[in-house]
């Protein structure tokens, strides 16, 4: 067994990592969203934002976006055109993509300044990209409603995961020091 680990060590040691940092950030967030009352930002401050700018976006394609605080659950009500399209739950913030994102290159980290920017930027990015797949996500409901299924379960998870795959493999190739201790 201690062959074996000693064999498997930066696998042991990103596995590891990548559990410990997910767990933290992950605690910190339910920590957050436990304290957050939603009385001035329903239902918490980052999908109240969230859901306030992607109106802004959808406005700015030329729709007339409105948000409403859910009546019946935890959400903001997206309508396009007063078209009651969408729903923005915490879960479309897209900070436990973030986490996920934050922990996979925790776990490959390289120079201390890198990793910092790195992180940095990609989680931006991934914010901005998430802004965008919602506002055309309402947009496609509103003029698509028949296609909710293949919008919400496939490309618009695709294209976020997708992302956040593509950053992850320009990082471990570009930046992090397991590449350079492999060549």
């Amino acid at each position: 067994m201690k062959a074996l680990l000693h064999k498997y060590k930066s696998v042991v040691k990103f596995i590891l990592t990548f559990l410990t940092v997910y767990i933290v950030l992950t605690i910190c967030y339910k920590l957050y969203l436990d304290v957050s009352d939603g009385s001035k930002y329903y239902p918490d401050y980052l999908t109240n934002l969230v859901a306030k700018q992607s109106e802004s976006l959808i406005n700015t394609f030329g729709y007339n976006a409105e948000i409403a605080p859910h009546p019946d659950e935890p959400s903001m009500k997206m309508l396009v055109n007063s078209k009651f399209v969408a729903t923005i739950v915490e879960g479309c913030n897209s900070i436990s993509v973030i986490i996920l994102f934050i922990s996979f290159v925790i776990a490959f980290a390289g120079k201390f300044k890198a990793t910092f920017i790195y992180i940095l930027t990609g989680s931006v990015l991934i914010y901005i990209v998430n802004l965008i797949r919602i506002a055309i996500l309402s947009i496609g409901l509103y003029n698509y409603p028949w296609r909710q299924d293949i919008f919400h379960k496939v490309i618009f998870p695709m294209i976020i995961y997708g992302m956040v795959f593509l950053l992850w493999m320009f990082w471990v190739n570009r930046f992090s020091k397991k590449k350079k201790q492999h060549a």
